[in-house]
């Protein structure tokens, strides 16, 4: 599944070489992760914070860690399941299977997360779905874009202005009880049109797609926000912490179609 951002964007901006080796390391990330899928003999191992982890989610990492080793020696990288090294300056921060939990059921709503952040603030993202056959691509000031069979389709977040109309996705009610926001969870979802969890990485596809306006999530770390940071905010979104900083180190996400974003943060925080 191989993406060409000269396609989508003919511009040469600073990032289009960054942004070409994200989707090389997603192709990569595909050619680990998708023969492990529903696979019967995967390896699953429990993590000491009780997630799970599977030799795909490994050798998917250890694969990415490689090419980036090889190809940008200078530049950081920090990834779920090996941690940080190098430089915060230039960091890749990688999630190699986001939503492993729905990876070691047959589930194929998961996906890679590739990010370059520049002194913290992600520049660069690529999210691939391989089971689904999708990818996702953005660099600041180029634009969002998604793979289509009539070729690269630049990406709008919606134009929904009212609460009233709004569909959401909230991730878990587990999660907004373990954070304390079970209450708001319930206000936002007495106030707007629609409600769902589709969870994980897809919901913020989603948003970036226009087809849904919400996504709010509690105990993130930075790998399982980064890559849509720049995908939904070149669609014309926009992600804060659940306390409105512009951050990925909040531990929470809220990321909204752009027009929303101040209603729905004063509606949760009411």
């Amino acid at each position: 599944m191989t993406a060409s951002p000269s396609a989508a964007s003919p511009r040469d901006d600073d990032h289009s070489r960054d942004l070409e080796l994200a989707l090389r390391l997603a192709d990569l990330a595909d050619a680990q992760s998708l023969p492990r899928f529903d696979s019967s003999d995967l390896q699953i191992s429990t993590k000491p914070d009780r997630s799970h982890v599977t030799d795909a989610d490994l050798a998917t990492e250890r694969a990415i860690r490689e090419l980036l080793a090889a190809e940008r020696p200078d530049d950081g990288i920090f990834g779920e399941e090996f941690g940080a090294e190098g430089s915060t300056e230039r960091q890749w921060i990688i999630d190699p299977i986001d939503g492993t939990a729905n990876f070691l059921r047959g589930v194929p709503l998961w996906g890679t997360m590739i990010a370059l952040a520049i002194d913290g603030v992600p520049q660069v993202g690529v999210v691939s779905m391989p089971a689904l056959g999708r990818r996702w691509w953005a660099s600041a000031g180029a634009g969002a874009w998604t793979a289509t069979d009539a070729g690269p389709r630049r990406l709008r977040t919606s134009a929904v202005s009212s609460l009233d109309d709004a569909s959401v996705s909230f991730q878990s009610i587990a999660q907004w009880a373990r954070s304390g926001h079970l209450e708001q969870l319930l206000t936002l979802a007495d106030r707007v049109w629609r409600d769902r969890a589709y969870g994980d990485v897809y919901a913020y596809m989603l948003l970036a797609e226009g087809r849904i306006d919400m996504v709010a999530e509690f105990d993130v770390k930075e790998y399982d926000v980064a890559a849509a940071v720049p995908i939904v905010r070149e669609a014309g979104g926009r992600m804060t912490g659940f306390s409105g900083q512009e951050t990925i180190s909040d531990r929470s996400t809220l990321a909204t179609n752009g027009i929303l974003h101040d209603a729905f943060l004063e509606l949760l925080h009411d």
